[in-house]
């Protein structure tokens, strides 16, 4: 299995990083400070080399340091298989967010290409209790990592939606219009749909294959009507024959936007929404090492952001987190409050402690804890 990792990682203003280099050697990498000393910034300025908003669904705008008010940068010099590539991306104030892959510009989706990027973050510990879009979005990252082109689809099946809105908004009786828009959104979905279905599969067959001390999960797609349909020409009639109940909504209330994740503890039979706080943090984990053995199978490996990732487990599971991801041989960032909770690492991992210094991080690098 190739193992992609980050060989040196340049901050510019980003948050509480006015400057930084970090250069690393493939091994997890375990970060330690206080509340507050800019862990989760460094974390999510890694997940910006990924597309979207990062860990945080932050704007281009919100990530600079605003004493300053020159933008900010991300740069990486990423080892993938059988060669390097130098990754930056930043945004000057009021511009959007760009990226350059070995000195050409290049759209964010080229980076889902490049290196898949997975991350478990304190957030998502109420993923099975809130809103389905978190669940869904959640769902989607899985895709994105597994099909680089889910996220080309998504955007596509967006703006064809938003079109669509629109003229259900307006009362418009347009019918050519709409079928061009509802076969826009037919193709697009469709492709969705069974994006979700196939990782759905892979992330089970994954978790059934591995000896591991995390719970395995049975998943489900669910819809709160009816079920997609299982074609292109399937969805679009159903769309038509529901032009009159959307435009009495003003929106579009079927599709794969109204999709959500089900899952149950399988070998207790249990929902995820009705298990312990441990416990639901356990499942989320087994889903995030299942999308890397998945990954893996692929003859690739992803990067892993853990933030807080020792909070709600034992120290059993704990330790069985750190040799499974050793064990997969993943580059890991992965942030704590002391040094003591990477114990079980050794000399498996690189360290660096994080401190407040005046209003911005100083990263340090240590030994072995």
């Amino acid at each position: 299995m190739s193992r992609p990792h980050i060989q040196h990682l340049g901050l510019s203003q980003f948050r509480s990083h006015a400057r930084a280099r970090l250069d690393f050697d493939g091994r997890p990498v375990a970060l330690w400070g206080p509340n507050g000393s800019g862990k989760t910034n460094l974390l999510e300025a890694v997940s910006f080399l990924s597309p979207g908003r990062g860990l945080r669904r932050a704007g281009a705008e919100e990530v600079g340091r605003r004493a300053e008010g020159v933008g900010w940068k991300v740069a990486a010099s990423l080892e993938v298989p059988g060669t390097t590539h130098e990754v930056e991306t930043q945004a000057l104030p009021g511009e959007p967010r760009t990226v350059r892959i070995d000195g050409k510009a290049a759209a964010q989706l080229d980076l889902a290409r490049l290196i898949p990027v997975l991350w478990l973050v304190p957030a998502m510990d109420r993923l099975w209790l809130e809103g389905a879009e978190g669940r869904r979005r959640f769902l989607d990252r899985a895709c994105l990592s597994l099909f680089p082109d889910h996220g080309e689809a998504s955007l596509a099946y967006e703006k064809a939606m938003r079109e669509r809105n629109r003229l259900l908004k307006d009362g418009s009786r347009d019918a050519h219009w709409y079928a061009a828009l509802e076969g826009q959104m037919a193709q697009a979905g469709t492709q969705l749909a069974q994006n979700r279905e196939v990782t759905l599969a892979r992330l089970m067959a994954a978790q059934a294959r591995a000896e591991t001390a995390f719970p395995a999960a049975t998943l489900a797609i669910v819809y709160p009507e009816d079920p997609l349909p299982a074609s292109e020409e399937q969805f679009a009639a159903s769309l038509e024959r529901g032009r009159w109940r959307d435009m009495a909504a003003g929106r579009s209330l079927a599709g794969p936007h109204r999709a959500d994740l089900d899952a149950v503890w399988t070998a207790k039979g249990v929902p995820a929404r009705d298990c312990s706080t441990g416990e639901q943090k356990a499942l989320l984990v087994s889903l995030i090492l299942a999308n890397a053995r998945a990954l893996g199978e692929d003859g690739t490996a992803p990067i892993l952001l853990l933030d807080e990732v020792a909070a709600h487990l034992d120290p059993g599971r704990r330790a069985a987190l750190y040799d499974e991801v050793c064990g997969l041989g993943l580059q890991a960032f992965m942030t704590g409050t002391e040094p003591a909770l990477f114990t079980e690492l050794g000399n498996r991992a690189q360290y660096w402690e994080a401190a407040d210094e005046g209003g911005a991080t100083q990263l340090t690098q240590r030994s072995a804890p």
